[in-house]
């Protein structure tokens, strides 16, 4: 049996996966996990349709599903992979998480985080943009392009 090698790149695809179920569901595809120690504690993608609720974006589910896991509101020690770059209020949330790493796919342009200075984050946390974001931007775009 071949070893799997738990890379950025493999954790990365799983968020992609995530957002593809998104898009199956009519909703903006995101998607997002969260790992901690190598292993991936939390999965989600974006519910806002399906839930009505506006705050039911891939990275809150998983930081709330990350933080029932851990038994603790905190993820200093974890790595959020997701296929776009946050919004402000995933960035506010993750920063009170002090979530320890967080690698996104395709930049929003218009609603990231990265817009603002100074930046939500915490001031610890580590970032890592553009994996896998041509994959990432196609599949938001796609979704838009039906839309329009």
């Amino acid at each position: 049996m071949d070893k799997i090698d738990f890379t950025d790149q493999y954790f990365m695809k799983q968020a992609y996966l995530e957002a593809k179920e998104a898009l199956k569901k009519d909703e903006v595809p995101v998607g997002a996990v969260v790992v901690s120690k190598g292993k991936i504690i939390s999965r989600a993608h974006n519910l806002t349709e399906t839930l009505n609720d506006v705050t039911a974006h891939a990275e809150m589910l998983a930081i709330t599903s990350a933080s029932e896991q851990l038994g603790g509101k905190y993820l200093n020690n974890c790595t959020l992979y997701v296929t776009l770059e946050p919004c402000t209020m995933c960035a506010g949330a993750l920063s009170w998480s002090q979530i320890g790493r967080i690698v996104y796919g395709a930049r929003d342009e218009k609603r990231g985080y990265l817009r603002l200075s100074p930046s939500p984050l915490h001031p610890k946390t580590e970032i890592t943009g553009g994996l896998m974001k041509e994959e990432c931007s196609a599949l938001v775009k796609q979704f838009f392009t039906t839309k329009r």
